[in-house]
């Protein structure tokens, strides 16, 4: 291999490009993004013709003049709000027959329709292009405003402006924390649209500003931390014939909108995250009425991919019922507890799509259609998946294989694979997926893969996220590809998820309310717990991001006796200065005390143990502060540690030499710092 493993790895955003994704299934075809090669950050638009298996492009943002984005403020914040690392063609829209495309690039609004690109004139930079499901029509936001252009005229109107306040796009905590990425739905009927109205007036406005470069001004966001206010999200029904229909709702958060052929239903969330509820709505009033309330004492689950309806209509919805997270078709749960549904994929029809988990480390894929559940794999791995018109498309990644494979399954049974192109990484794994510790935790053990057992006693690094809504343990391949590295370094790493991971049972998810420190006695008890000899416990160290990041600070600062250094990442710190849905979700207001428990700042002088931490200045997520608070914490109490700050860098880090470089320096600290 030409390259090392870090260059690599930074090169292909994490072996992700090259992968197809965005798949849409037309009658005929299906539509999908894919670069050209797995080192390409350039995405493309493709279609598989489901008669012939052929893949054809049909949009190559380079030959439309894009090989350098200029993208709006918005745009860059929807990319990072949704992790794309990528660039091109991200995102696109279809009508109900895929017929015609829309898509924006470099803020440029183009419409495909019969293998032709034409641009669409506009009066500003284009964010989320939305076809009207009979494609005459497209809307778009530009500068904070709802327009709608008719495609063949051209003829391009305001739907809604206002000074200071935005249409059609999410609020912050919708995009980081709720899961809901966009901010207007399109009638069924093409004559109206559901719009959001935001005005970030009431929410806080904090300073991000670029210290190696102090000419420039701080930009300025909108930030609710815990406790703080949030935006005010309306809703509003717009008539493309000119009125305007309020759709009142009386819970803090809208998680997401339906407008389909059954009509308008919203679900909405309380501040304290207790209380959810499904709304019918009559478009031409905006009376809304109550569906189903779903409720628990710690907090409720949102769930992708619903509501939906069946062809006659019946409600689709997911709950947790008798222990379980269970599909329920009308009012009566389908799926047995102890299979977790994690997210409903598509409906089609009668027939509903979803993930499901009966071992954690396993997300499979699942259909429901007239009483039958139905496995739609058989090895185990994790896969995503989308069906319309009787066609599935399967995309996964299993243990045994390397990379992600995706197939098409016509409704006849015939199998088209779609090609992947992403780069084989050079790494051969050696992993094993173990229950460890009293609770069975789900842990992975990577070992060198040129290790002899019983020739030498290795370091230890454990390497979790650690936190809610986010797994590591899982039966696929390209997850361990950085840990297997740190591995061919000389450590045996371990990775351990504990409680408040998805998969296991709403139960589980749950324990964590009001104190996140139980996940590090998980990390300690699924260590302490390993029976392999060649282990070398008086050498562990610990690194992680985000809550990653906090977790592996809080490691030695309170476990010194257990790790004896650690690398945090973009460290929550402080949990107040996080922002509302996350953190009131899992530590309730700040007000009623469960916040200094999990904070870092108040145990600073407790650390004995080398700690290295890093942060992007630019993270308007886990914004610096955080770091800074620490450091100022641990140098007031006279401990020494190292801060390192990446100019310009974001929660992400898609950089390639920030990134590759990121990896040799933690690789030497942890080095000198277990000896």
């Amino acid at each position: 291999m030409s390259e090392s493993f870090p260059r690599l790895h930074a090169r292909t955003r994490r072996f992700t490009l090259g992968v197809p994704r965005g798949f849409t299934i037309a009658p005929d075809r299906v539509l999908f993004l894919r670069s050209n090669s797995g080192v390409d950050a350039v995405t493309c638009l493709w279609e598989l013709d489901l008669a012939s298996g052929a893949e054809r492009l049909l949009v190559d943002p380079l030959t439309l003049g894009a090989a350098e984005e200029n993208l709006p403020a918005e745009e860059r914040a929807r990319r990072e709000r949704a992790r794309e690392s990528a660039g091109g063609v991200v995102a696109y829209a279809t009508d109900a027959t895929a017929r015609r495309i829309v898509f924006a690039l470099s803020g440029n609004l183009y419409l495909w329709e019969s293998g032709a690109v034409r641009a669409l004139a506009t009066p500003g930079s284009v964010i989320d292009p939305r076809l009207s499901p009979d494609g005459q029509r497209v809307a778009y936001v530009t500068g904070g405003a709802l327009r709608v252009q008719h495609v063949d005229s051209g003829e391009d109107v305001e739907v809604a402006e206002e000074e200071g306040v935005t249409y059609g796009l999410a609020e912050f905590v919708a995009a980081e924390e709720l899961m809901r990425l966009r901010g207007y739905w399109w009638s069924p009927t093409n004559d109206a649209l559901l719009v959001a109205r935001v005005d970030e007036a009431p929410v806080q406005r904090w300073h991000i500003a670029d210290p190696a470069n102090p000419d420039r001004e701080p930009n300025v966001v909108a930030y609710p931390a815990a406790g703080t206010p949030n935006a005010d999200v309306r809703l509003y029904v717009y008539n493309l014939g000119g009125s305007r229909i309020e759709v009142p709702f009386e819970q803090e958060y809208l998680l997401t909108a339906l407008w389909d052929a059954h009509g308008m239903a919203l679900v909405t969330l309380s501040r304290d995250q207790r209380s959810m509820r499904l709304l019918k709505i009559d478009p031409a009033t905006g009376a809304s009425t109550l569906v189903r309330e779903d409720t628990d004492p710690a907090w409720v689950d949102a769930i992708s991919g619903v509501p939906g309806h069946l062809s006659d209509g019946t409600l689709v919805w997911v709950a947790d019922a008798g222990g379980g997270r269970r599909l329920v078709i009308g009012d009566s749960p389908v799926t047995p507890p102890s299979l977790q549904v994690r997210e409903v994929l598509d409906i089609d029809g009668d027939t509903v799509l979803f993930q499901a988990s009966g071992e954690p480390t396993e997300i499979m894929l699942w259909t429901y259609a007239h009483g039958t559940l139905t496995p739609v794999v058989a090895e185990a791995g994790a896969y995503s998946g989308r069906r319309a018109g009787g066609v599935t498309v399967v995309a996964g990644q299993t243990l045994t294989s390397e990379g992600t494979s995706v197939r098409t399954i016509r409704a006849d049974g015939t199998v088209l694979p779609i090609r992947s192109v992403a780069e084989r990484p050079g790494l051969d794994l050696r992993i094993s997926l173990v229950r460890a510790g009293s609770r069975g935790l789900s842990t992975a053990v990577l070992l060198p893969s040129w290790h002899v057992e019983g020739s030498a006693k290795l370091p230890v690094l454990m390497d979790p996220y650690g936190g809610p809504h986010a797994q590591r343990v899982i039966a696929a391949s390209r997850p361990y590809l950085e840990s297997q590295w740190w591995a061919e370094q000389g450590f045996a790493v371990i990775i351990t998820d504990g409680r408040g991971t998805p998969g296991r049972s709403p139960a589980w998810e749950r324990e964590i309310l009001h104190d996140f420190t139980l996940t590090l006695d998980d990390q300690v008890d699924a260590l302490q717990s390993m029976p392999h000899p060649d282990l070398d416990l008086t050498r562990v160290a610990i690194r992680g991001w985000s809550f990653g990041g906090w977790l592996a600070a809080l490691a030695v600062i309170r476990r010194p006796d257990v790790f004896h250094a650690a690398i945090a990442g973009a460290p929550v710190t402080d949990w107040h200065l996080y922002d509302t849905a996350y953190t009131e979700r899992y530590l309730g207001d700040p007000t009623e005390g469960h916040y200094e428990r999990s904070s870092l700042l108040s145990d600073a002088e407790k650390l004995q143990r080398p700690l290295l931490i890093i942060h992007g200045l630019a993270d308007d997520n886990v914004v610096a502060a955080h770091t800074l608070r620490l450091s100022s914490a641990l140098l007031a109490a006279g401990r020494p540690h190292s801060v390192l700050p990446l100019s310009g860098v974001t929660h992400m880090t898609p950089q390639e030499v920030v990134a590759e470089n990121l990896l040799h320096l933690q690789l030497d600290f942890l080095k000198k710092a277990l000896g």
